[in-house]
């Protein structure tokens, strides 16, 4: 049998909170790494606080890609992150460093390491058209709609996830095919590199609670509301006629503090709903990973050993 002759990547994944930046910076550091972000909050910019982006004292000495690329009222596809992170991990590749791909946003690695589908563009009005909708009916209504008209893609969606819901109504009434039939297309190739798949993930789902609520606190502390009345601030989102539809803005904890200072809510109901929806956005991520049949999976507060011993083997270091 002739050698795998591909290159060698990291891919360090994991549900929101739980260490996912300073264990990709560690690995980085002692492999000569540098880290492609995979993050859907984090191709942002103005968005810093909370989506987590590491700041210039953490990426001190450590190259990160795709961090900032779209204004928060840009759009960004899964499909032009997937063509953007190949060209990263090429790039990385040519200058002998190791690409390590960090991050949570499951439609992101699925389109880099499985390869994705061609899809027609996002329709701005028909997506607000849906989004209207749920507000009358509620999402799980819509996703009763999806299911009489593409089956497998119900099946495969969460009634709690509005994103991927629209999303697959819109493929649906834009094209009158539905989404599952887009993606058993040929579209956008796999990554050609052997990847080592990490799942870091506490163990307990209580302390991934804890670490959730603590960091949201911090987030708090460190003036994510002041973040939030600047990017609402911003000339460009003046013409934007529905705000809370960016995808820039439906990020959790955006879209709570967005509502928020609407007036909509109190400071204490703000602050439970902005931690339950990262906690339902980890539910979401964790339901995602324990499909990766092929990866490994660390608690990052007793394994960090066990995870360095994998990388080290999957290198040969």
């Amino acid at each position: 049998m002739a050698a795998d002759t591909r290159p060698l990547a990291i891919a360090l994944m994991g549900p929101t909170a739980s260490g996912k930046t300073a264990a990709a910076i560690e690995l980085a550091r002692r492999h000569g790494g540098e880290i492609v972000s995979v993050d859907s909050a984090l191709v942002y910019r103005g968005l810093e606080i909370g989506a987590a982006k590491p700041d210039l004292a953490e990426r001190a000495g450590i190259a990160h890609h795709l961090l900032d690329l779209r204004d928060p009222w840009q759009s960004y596809s899964a499909a032009e992150f997937a063509v953007d992170a190949a060209a990263a991990v090429r790039d990385i590749v040519a200058r002998g460093r190791l690409p390590i791909l960090a991050g949570g946003t499951g439609l992101y690695f699925r389109a880099l390491l499985q390869g994705l589908s061609p899809m027609p563009e996002a329709a701005p009005a028909l997506r607000a058209e849906i989004a209207a909708e749920a507000e009358v009916a509620g999402w799980p209504a819509l996703h009763a709609q999806l299911a009489r008209v593409d089956p497998a893609a119900a099946r495969r969606i969460h009634a709690t996830d509005p994103q991927r819901i629209q999303r697959a109504l819109e493929v649906y009434r834009l094209t009158g095919k539905p989404i599952s039939h887009w993606q058993a297309l040929p579209g956008v190739a796999r990554l050609p590199a052997r990847v080592l798949k990490l799942v870091l993930a506490p163990a307990d789902r209580a302390v991934l609670h804890a670490r959730i609520e603590r960091r949201f606190d911090l987030m708090l502390e460190a003036g994510f509301l002041d973040e939030v009345r600047r990017l609402r601030a911003l000339p460009p989102m003046a013409g934007v006629p529905a705000p809370l539809d960016l995808p820039a803005i439906r990020a959790v904890g955006y879209r709570q503090a967005w509502q928020f200072l609407d007036g909509g809510d109190s400071a204490a109901g703000f602050r439970d709903k902005a931690i339950f929806a990262t906690r339902q956005l980890a539910k979401r991520q964790l339901t995602w990973l324990r499909g990766e049949l092929d990866a490994r999976w660390f608690d990052p507060a007793t394994d960090a050993g066990r995870l360095q011993d994998a990388v080290s083997l999957f290198l040969g270091r």
